[in-house]
């Protein structure tokens, strides 16, 4: 039985996977860069306006709580949390680096447990 030499290496089946994956690619690259399909909206004469309330909280690294630039306990921040909205209110989450992350979890915490959706963690770049 007489082996054949191996010279070539089929690089076919190489080629067709890479055209799956970049037609992948491509496919999907428009919808991550607009983040959503872009719609023309109809008027109407009874539209509403939606406030949303962008709700600053800050942490400090000693564990000192803000609300809206106001310096105020956890319970209170917990008070006033809950009489909003959570499907149309945004909270922006300041924390210090050096902060512990108990803090952190506090204030998740009480967010989940009222549901709000609409939670953003500042950071600087």
């Amino acid at each position: 039985m007489r082996r054949e030499r191996f010279d070539k290496m089929n690089v076919i089946p190489f080629i067709d996977i890479v055209l799956v994956l970049l037609v992948i690619v491509l496919a999907t690259a428009t919808f991550v860069k607009n983040q959503a399909i872009q719609v023309d909206l109809p008027t109407a004469s009874s539209k509403q306006s939606e406030e949303k309330k962008n709700i600053q909280i800050a942490v400090t690294k000693e564990g000192a709580y803000s609300y809206e630039g106001e310096d105020m306990p956890l319970d209170l921040i917990k008070e006033k949390l809950m009489k909003l909205d959570p499907k149309k209110d945004l909270i922006s989450l300041r924390m210090d680096r050096s902060s512990e992350f108990q803090y952190f979890v506090d204030i998740i915490d009480i967010l989940k447990t009222k549901g709000f959706e609409n939670i953003s963690i500042i950071t600087k770049k």
